[in-house]
């Protein structure tokens, strides 16, 4: 009789298959209300990895974190037309504080462009205090009605930046700038997901936005997922919270501004993009775990020489962990390290030490072979890089492979339908084939130059529709 599976298989249930693996990888559980998460140690572990070098990205653009609070007044949204209709299906509002009914009902902050506008108000008098570039790592609630694990959850982490800057150009370059160089710098370096960047049509641009650039990636599925996006705001925050600074001729002036955001959405993504019927598989740079060292048995000179050799990795720079909890089965082990997707393991027995060798399973291509332990230091490290190579250049090959041409809407919506993707002209897609398509579930991701750069306008000539059913 075969033995079950430890996962839904992903071609019978591929739904199934994303909780299942979220659940036996310990990376996070459903919270006690609707739409809420408990994050695991190991899923957060992932998520600090991934702030530390988002972290790192933002602070070389001159960006500095604050915090702002998580309670807004209710009046303050109302402020900016688009930005409060576009949320309000969303918000969470408290009404009683302190056994007592508030004067003032406040929201749940679902993004902090009210809260932060009200203090680059006070914060911005002159010229001499722009740029002003404020980031901040947070949570918020947007109310959710089909909750899914990190995908779309009532509340969930990010960080979100928020600038304002003297002219119209400055604000279009940073909100570029860090579409390109931070956010998608870290997915392709760091998560090794192969990524569309694209600007927004004005149907699914940010509220209270005047452009969207956005990073879009396949799913295994085919099914794309929103990765990032930032936001050019123009003057509208601006002027509807009065932020204006002296400028260098003497004149008052609006300020320009940007927001950006990325969210614990990306451990979602990681998991679609990089999972098999095996469990998750961690790119290697992002990994807070890259080699465990297993002890086979309990023996003493086992134990000793999985401990050493964890120690000579650790000096070398691999982030190691040492297993050595030889009263937990071997077997059971080695499959919770392939569920959590650690890029390699190394195996060691009583039989390895006679020959010098330990076993050496590499979880992302698969397969294992006997390597010289005095090897192992000169020869992770060009492992984990062969690796985290082979990640991106599977995930580029199924987003190519399975993006169609098209130039009708039927064709887009069969392509879509089919588990894939599908690229339009605009010109013959136009928000009328986008609301079509909308009827069959099926968006329009983002709009792609003619040879794949960033448009500089929605209807600049050339602009091609990436279009998917989407989560």
């Amino acid at each position: 009789m075969a033995k079950a599976p430890v996962l839904t298989p992903r071609a019978d249930d591929f739904p199934r298959w994303y909780q299942d693996l979220i659940s036996k990888a310990e990376l996070a559980d459903n919270g006690p209300v609707r739409g809420s998460m408990v994050i695991r140690p190991y899923g957060y572990g992932i998520w600090e990895r991934m702030q530390a070098e988002m972290d790192a990205r933002i602070k070389e653009t001159g960006t500095e974190n604050a915090y702002f609070p998580l309670l807004i007044p209710q009046s303050y949204l109302a402020r900016e037309a688009d930005h409060v209709e576009g949320f309000a299906p969303e918000l969470a509002v408290v009404t009683h504080g302190g056994g007592k009914e508030l004067e003032e009902p406040a929201v749940v902050r679902p993004t902090s462009e009210m809260i932060i506008n009200e203090y680059f108000a006070k914060w911005v008098q002159s010229y001499r205090d722009l740029p002003l570039l404020i980031n901040q790592w947070a949570n918020v609630v947007r109310w959710e009605l089909r909750p899914r694990l990190f995908l779309r959850t009532s509340e969930f982490l990010w960080q979100e930046g928020h600038t304002a800057h003297a002219t119209y150009e400055e604000a279009r370059d940073f909100a570029a700038h860090i579409h390109r160089q931070v956010y998608e710098d870290f997915m392709v370096n760091v998560l090794a997901m192969d990524v569309v960047p694209g600007r927004k049509t004005v149907k699914e641009r940010f509220a209270g936005a005047i452009n969207t650039l956005t990073l879009e990636g396949m799913m295994g599925d085919g099914k794309a997922l929103q990765m990032a996006t930032s936001h050019e705001l123009g003057q509208n925050f601006a002027k509807a919270f009065n932020t204006q600074y002296l400028s260098r001729e003497g004149k008052q002036e609006l300020v320009w501004q940007t927001s950006w955001g990325s969210t614990t959405r990306m451990i979602g993504a990681l998991v679609m993009m990089h999972g098999d019927d095996d469990g998750l598989r961690v790119p290697p740079r992002l990994a807070q775990i890259q080699v465990v060292v297993l002890a086979i048995k309990g023996d003493e000179a086992v134990l000793a020489k999985v401990r050493e050799i964890g120690a000579r990795l650790k000096a070398a720079g691999v982030r190691v962990r040492v297993d050595d909890r030889t009263d937990v089965p071997f077997g059971r082990r080695a499959v919770d390290w392939e569920l959590k997707g650690v890029p390699v393991r190394i195996e060691v027995g009583p039989r390895d030490l006679e020959n010098g060798t330990a076993m050496l399973a590499r979880r992302i291509p698969g397969g294992k072979e006997p390597v010289a332990i005095d090897a192992l230091v000169e020869l992770l490290p060009v492992v984990l890089e062969e690796d985290q190579a082979l990640l991106l250049k599977q995930s580029r090959e199924r987003r190519e492979s399975r993006t169609s041409e098209v130039s009708t809407v039927a064709e887009a919506v069969e392509a879509a339908s089919a588990g894939g993707w599908a690229r339009i002209p605009w010109a013959t897609l136009g928000e009328k084939g986008e609301a079509e398509l909308a009827e069959h579930a099926v968006t329009v991701r983002c709009l792609v130059a003619e040879y794949g750069s960033v448009p500089d306008a929605d209807e600049a000539p050339g602009n091609v529709a990436v279009v998917a059913r989407a989560y």
